[in-house]
């Protein structure tokens, strides 16, 4: 339990167990003028300054998914500075901190915190201290923003109509932290959650969704294509497992092309290939490995079941043997990440109100990256949306997961704001939807 226990233990005989489905969502045209002020608040020199020193701090010393420690106990520290109750540990490193009534309805708002296994290769004052670890998905301003947010609600918790649930996330990076999370039962009465993703391309001030599948599904593949080795002169001598394992890499992109509709989108990408460690000798075996990816689960668990007939089946022809793991245990598939239709109409009410309609892209051409963020809204009400960081003046193109990621600083505010109003206004509105149900105390939401 951290060092805010006995805040929370006050804290928690107040959250009641009280479990309802999120049903038709018109958002009131009519919001509270502190709501309409979060921008101008997120962008004051006072709070922007800070969020700048925070998310500087974490982009400093990153940590891959489940060893956030550092991390977490920045968030706590920011946390109990605000005087806001929070829940630790929760899926090893995470945090779930409260701001509200302790009253239904539930509200979450998601950032993930780990970093990626990349050497940064941008030179600044802030670059990261730690040899082979980056954030170079953005998950330090994804933090920050949320702690951002978190400092603006708290200074309006008495206008909250209902309780935010922050989620401080561990290990999307890979490690299915949201499963985690809510395999941890931390929330199971949260009628609705929202997140956002940086966007590096997106200028500031913009932000794009769409309702309906955003992201894919993903999961992926290792194989072992065993032959007989010998000397590279002599090949008919041998089994060449690498003339096997280059076909079966041929074969796999053939699944589609030629075996998908063209307008269901798939991908299968081998990405590992490992075989031999000299010129002249022809190995006893190549390992193989890849990542497949789709928007249903019929496409994907058919290209799971393709992907293993295809190796098997070449390997058996150039006379080897293959042996496939889906490696289900490592980490888990990740589903795709579907937005709710009616929070897509609230997400496009709140953000145009704080942005601009010219500012607001409500059907944003799907991705075929994948985010855990899908595993939340396995079981309720869901919403990710895409946020503005291009920095104008970058000559090289700014893409996730490199090592020249650099975010525009000036887009903090807008997240922050945003996390805040969809959840202000979200309990606004629907606070009065509660049923009147039996209720009971629970100790932890």
């Amino acid at each position: 339990m951290s060092s805010s226990s006995f805040k929370f233990k006050s804290f928690k005989y107040f959250l009641m167990l009280h479990v309802f489905a999120a049903t038709s969502i018109l958002l009131s045209s009519t919001d509270s003028s502190s709501i309409n002020n979060f921008l101008e608040i997120a962008k004051s020199p006072e709070l922007f300054d800070w969020m700048v020193s925070i998310r500087r701090k974490i982009h400093e010393n990153p940590e891959l998914f489940y060893e956030e420690f550092e991390t977490s106990k920045l968030i706590r520290s920011e946390l109990d500075k605000l005087g806001v109750p929070y829940k630790h540990p929760v899926a090893i490193t995470g945090v779930i901190g409260f701001i509200g009534t302790g009253l239904p309805p539930f509200v979450a708002l998601r950032a993930d915190m780990d970093a990626l296994p990349m050497q940064e290769m941008v030179e600044w004052e802030h670059k990261s201290k730690v040899a082979g670890k980056m954030h170079a998905c953005g998950h330090d301003a994804h933090v920050t923003m949320l702690l951002g947010a978190a400092k603006i609600l708290k200074h309006h918790e008495k206008e909250i109509q209902g309780t935010v649930v922050l989620v401080f996330q561990p290990a999307e990076e890979g490690g299915g932290g949201a499963k985690k999370i809510v395999d941890a039962g931390a929330l199971e009465n949260v009628t609705a959650i929202f997140g956002l993703h940086i966007a590096p391309d997106l200028p500031i001030g913009e932000v794009a969704s769409r309702s309906g599948p955003i992201m894919a599904g993903s999961g992926r593949f290792e194989a072992k294509i065993s032959g007989k080795g010998g000397h590279a002169a002599i090949p008919q001598h041998s089994i060449d497992p690498i003339l096997a394992a280059s076909n079966v890499v041929t074969s796999l992109h053939h699944l589609v092309s030629r075996e998908a509709d063209p307008l269901d989108s798939q991908v299968v990408t081998v990405t590992k290939f490992q075989g031999g460690s000299a010129f002249n000798v022809i190995p006893d075996y190549v390992t193989i490995g890849g990542t497949y990816r789709a928007f249903s689960k019929q496409s994907f668990n058919q290209l799971r079941k393709r992907i293993e007939q295809v190796i098997i089946g070449q390997a058996a022809v150039h006379r080897c043997n293959a042996t496939i793991d889906f490696l289900d245990d490592v980490r888990p598939n990740y589903p795709p990440t579907i937005n709710n239709g009616d929070l897509h109409e609230h997400f496009v009410k709140v953000a145009v109100n704080t942005l601009g309609v010219n500012k607001v892209n409500s059907a944003v051409t799907p991705s075929m990256t994948a985010e855990d963020f899908s595993f939340y809204q396995k079981v309720m009400p869901g919403y990710l949306f895409w946020l503005g960081v291009q920095n104008a003046s970058h000559k090289r193109l700014q893409s996730l997961h490199s090592p020249y990621l650099e975010i525009n600083e000036d887009g903090l505010p807008y997240g922050a704001a945003l996390h805040a109003s969809l959840a202000a206004s979200y309990l606004l509105k629907y606070q009065q939807d509660v049923p009147d149900v039996e209720k009971r105390y629970r100790d932890e939401l």
